[in-house]
């Protein structure tokens, strides 16, 4: 009696709490995304607004014209892409480490303060931000221009011949407090005891952070690069205010593309689609390297 009752709670609790869940993935997520594929397959355009009343199957010619535009568009994104994964994966991880591990080991004073203002530019909307640094430095009315103006009254603003930099920059500022608050937490969770027993048998603060902190963190680095590589991926907002995808392109990121491609001018919905697929395969293709560098290097979940 007792066994059969557990039975129907078990299977009472699977349909309230796991079902609508699982009802609820599908819906959001695992439909849109198959839906996605699949018109990224045909020659919808829009139906008859756009002068396209009968969709068929197209095959793979989104894919092709992605890989075979004579602009060059695509890998343009895909590099400014990277560009902004090894920034996040080799700027701000090892940036948060260090500093996460300063304030945590309590190196310099005021580790509140200094906390808080590291994590500020997470709580500030990346539209806000956008706009400030556009206001600062990416326009011929900008502040910094008004500051060359006081030397030089007759300089004239010019984008330099890397103009992703400065966008580079500002994501570094502004996402790397974010790695910061995860790698303190986690610090804060080691045994004191243990770092204490190290330092009494002669071990150097160096000695503390690469034999016991950085193994201890091994797990939590390899999930912040995961992290750090689909939100790049989708950078989107930030360098849609801050340059727009300019100077003639030399900004814009995959998900600009696809944005442009879907929603500016005559629609391309085969085309977007194929975009965002491609974005989720070199997503996937990323998270395996990791996951694989993991492995090698003996990293700890």
């Amino acid at each position: 009696m007792t066994d059969l009752t557990s039975k129907r709670e078990q299977s009472l609790s699977y349909l309230i709490l796991v079902i609508p869940a699982v009802a609820i993935y599908f819906a959001v997520v695992a439909f849109p995304t198959a839906f996605s594929v699949a018109l990224s397959l045909t020659n919808y355009n829009g139906g008859k607004v756009f002068g396209n009343p009968k969709v068929h199957f197209a095959g793979v010619k989104s894919y092709i014209e992605i890989f075979t535009n004579p602009n060059g568009y695509f890998y343009i994104a895909l590099k400014n892409n990277m560009y902004i994964v090894l920034m996040s994966v080799f700027g701000q991880i090892p940036l948060g480490f260090i500093l996460a591990y300063i304030l945590s080991r309590k190196m310099i004073k005021g580790t509140d303060f200094f906390q808080t203002m590291v994590y500020l530019p997470n709580v500030i909307s990346p539209v806000i931000i956008g706009i400030l640094f556009k206001s600062f430095y990416l326009n011929s009315n900008s502040v910094y221009m008004e500051i060359v103006r006081i030397f030089n009254p007759a300089a004239e603003f010019t984008l330099n011949n890397h103009p992703m930099i400065p966008v580079l920059i500002v994501m570094l500022w502004m996402y790397t407090g974010m790695y910061v608050i995860i790698f303190l937490a986690n610090i804060q969770r080691i045994d004191v005891s243990i770092i204490e027993a190290a330092r009494i048998d002669g071990a150097k603060e160096t000695q503390i952070f690469s034999r016991i902190i950085l193994p201890a963190l091994s797990g939590v680095i390899v999930t912040s690069a995961i992290l750090a590589i689909s939100g790049s991926l989708k950078s989107f907002d930030l360098i849609y205010v801050m340059t727009n995808g300019g100077p003639a392109n030399q900004t814009s990121v995959l998900s600009l593309f696809m944005y442009m491609m879907a929603f500016r001018g005559a629609p391309n919905y085969p085309l977007a689609n194929a975009i965002s697929t491609v974005m989720v395969i070199i997503s996937f293709i990323l998270i395996g390297v990791t996951k694989s560098v993991e492995k090698k290097f003996g990293g700890k979940e």
